[in-house]
């Protein structure tokens, strides 16, 4: 039958409305600005929304309209803008901050990077930036990554004849001048590092882990995030004068002997640069931080910037930006 049949119910209640073929489909539209439409087939049935692909949104939306994406696999409003997701997805995320540099001259290894590992639900449609942090040169504080609002600050620098600096993870104190102590890591991010021994060794950079030991680097933070067990944000460590230097790991820099310069922290780790040995020695940069996330593959939209490497583990889709770029969920 075709044309509008008008329903009336002058007294309230409910209208039962019965297609003549179970087959057949029908369409109610209710124009009042305030009316409510409820279908439903049975007690434990529901209501059924337009279905189709991202390519087949309407092309001329207005503000209220809903659908089901089946590109996605979300419901979706327009908001007299745009298409947003009712509800979206989790990534899984790893972020990693650039690590510090270490110290000159019996110098304090650098901190490690902020490390950050936790699940964000994301909204479809939202463009997500990524910053990745560069490290530290010698004596300088690495930089934060961002995704999102989530930051993973930069490694503390190692401290040259002075305290180290703070950060995601502390930098280690200077054993040329005093018994300097490290600085201070960020709460979840990284610890804080050691103090040094005067004219024997530079105390060792904090760690995304556990936290250093006298010249040795503090430990570094672990994940699974790629399917693969990795470690990232190892703190740098110490120079050594009297002493033999500080080890590390996770991407941190080993310490330089006497004379010797530190070892620079791994690129894309956020690993602490080593301190310089005694006699002058130079200290190391801090190694660049990485973003990595974990995506559902019946959610991932394909949608990236910058230069981030794509590859898949389980039902999963892996996204590791080793430079900065964006990610639209």
């Amino acid at each position: 039958m075709a044309g509008n049949v008008g329903l009336v119910s002058t007294g309230g209640g409910t209208i039962t409305v019965t297609a003549a073929s179970t087959a057949s489909n029908f369409t109610l539209t209710v124009p009042a600005v305030t009316g409510v439409l409820v279908a439903e087939d049975s007690a434990t049935g529901g209501a059924y929304l337009p279905a189709g692909t991202t390519a087949q949104r309407p092309s001329s939306a207005v503000a209220g309209q809903m659908r089901f994406n089946t590109s996605l696999n979300v419901m979706e409003y327009y908001n007299g803008t745009s298409w947003t997701s009712v509800g979206g997805y989790n990534i899984n995320y790893v972020v990693v901050g650039g690590g510090g540099g270490g110290g000159n001259n019996i110098g304090g290894g650098g901190g490690a990077g902020g490390f950050l590992t936790s699940v964000l639900n994301t909204n479809v449609g939202t463009v997500y930036s990524i910053t990745v942090g560069a490290g530290g040169a010698a004596g300088a504080t690495g930089s934060n990554s961002v995704f999102g609002s989530i930051i993973a600050y930069g490694g503390g620098l190692g401290g040259t004849n002075t305290v180290g600096g703070s950060g995601g993870s502390g930098g280690g104190g200077s054993g040329g001048a005093s018994n300097a102590v490290g600085g201070t890591g960020t709460s979840l991010q990284g610890t804080s590092g050691a103090t040094a021994s005067q004219n024997f060794y530079g105390g060792g950079g904090g760690g995304g882990g556990l936290a250093p030991t006298n010249q040795n680097g503090g430990l570094p933070g672990s994940s699974f995030i790629t399917g693969t067990a990795l470690s990232y944000a190892g703190g740098g460590g110490g120079g050594g004068n009297s002493s033999s230097p500080g080890t590390a790991s996770g991407g941190g820099g080993a310490g330089g002997a006497t004379g010797n310069a530190g070892t620079a922290g791994t690129t894309n780790t956020g690993g602490g640069g080593g301190g310089g040995g005694g006699s002058g020695a130079a200290g190391a940069a801090g190694g660049s931080g990485i973003v990595i996330l974990s995506v559902p593959t019946a959610n991932y939209s394909g949608t990236t910037t910058g230069s981030p490497t794509i590859t898949t583990s389980g039902s999963n889709t892996i996204i590791s930006f080793t430079s900065s770029g964006s990610y639209t969920a």
